[in-house]
């Protein structure tokens, strides 16, 4: 019989360590993700029997939904973090990096994998699909900071990070439909018969419709929260952090209703919100905030995966 206040206590006991090692190891060669996930492993072999309670595989809906939430609220707080405004011209790196970059390494490793390993032409694309994507969640170190108080940021101009944070937040919308792409040719044979469907809703109408509905959605509730007033206050005067929370949920759920790519739908909510004010301290509160819970909910998630491994074994 499983102890879940024994698993409380050792969960609240990590995720504190864990709270710590980022600036612990700053300046080292080890980074903070592997110490979790090994203080994980390390849970999964101590206490086998707690450990099946967070197991990925017997829990599957549980990890991905876990893994769902991690990844929007970290790719929201990509989105606030960012102050350039958007467009063609001043994201130039970036709508390089998505459309040559990108497909160029979802392609080299499709052929390697299905040249070098044998896999079949499905999976090999899934893996390209899987592995192609920079990671929002684990590349802190070289993303911008975000906002601060209304003063000039020194890493927004530098081309490379802001680069590297604004690909990270938006290649999801091009790495989701060759995930399709990989499901399609598994399941639906002739390429023929679906490819240019795959091309007008999946790669073209998904990605559009998610940008579309969490910018304006963004937009809206920025205009609201910083322009609307109760009295001689603004709005934004009575919203805790936790709305940047609520916005990014709201986001999520509107653009998949709407059949949007709803990571897409979050990071552009968060670019939309910036858009409407930008120069507010509130944004640096809020983004703070959000950075903290998805700092949280990132050990978390490593943690439940080390545990994993060992009680899968």
């Amino acid at each position: 019989m499983p102890n879940t206040d024994l698993m409380f206590a050792v969960i609240g006991a990590a995720l504190l360590i864990g709270s710590f090692l980022p600036r612990l190891l700053r300046e080292r060669v080890l980074s903070a993700p592997i110490v979790v996930v090994g203080v994980g492993m390390l849970i999964g072999w101590l206490m086998p029997t707690e450990s099946q309670l967070v197991d990925v595989i017997e829990h599957a809906e549980l990890a991905e939904r876990m893994a769902e939430i991690t990844v929007i609220v970290a790719l929201f707080g990509v989105g606030l973090a960012l102050d350039r405004p958007l467009s063609l011209r001043g994201w130039t790196t970036t709508w390089r990096l998505l459309a040559i970059g990108m497909p160029l390494s979802i392609a080299g490793v499709a052929v390697l994998g299905w040249w070098v390993l044998g896999l079949t032409p499905a999976v090999a694309v899934l893996l390209g699909a899987v592995l192609a994507p920079t990671d929002p969640v684990l590349a802190s170190d070289v993303q911008v900071e975000g906002p601060s108080s209304g003063e000039e940021v020194d890493d927004e101009h530098d081309e490379a990070r802001f680069a590297l944070t604004s690909e990270a937040g938006l290649n999801d919308a091009l790495a989701f439909p060759f995930v399709y792409l990989a499901i399609y040719l598994a399941t639906k044979g002739d390429p023929g018969e679906w490819l240019l469907g795959w091309v007008a809703w999946d790669l073209v109408g998904k990605t559009v419709i998610g940008a579309v509905v969490g910018y304006l959605l963004g937009r809206l509730i920025g205009a609201a929260v910083y322009r609307v007033r109760v009295g001689d206050h603004r709005l934004v005067g009575f919203a805790e952090p936790a709305a940047a929370v609520a916005t990014l949920l709201l986001a999520y759920g509107v653009g998949e209703l709407l059949g949007g790519w709803g990571f897409l739908a979050v990071f552009c909510a968060a670019l939309g919100v910036r858009a409407s004010e930008r120069d507010d301290e509130r944004h640096e509160h809020f983004h703070e905030f959000v950075e903290y819970t998805e700092h949280l909910l990132t050990l978390l998630v490593l943690l439940v995966i080390g545990a994993s491994f060992i009680s899968d074994a």
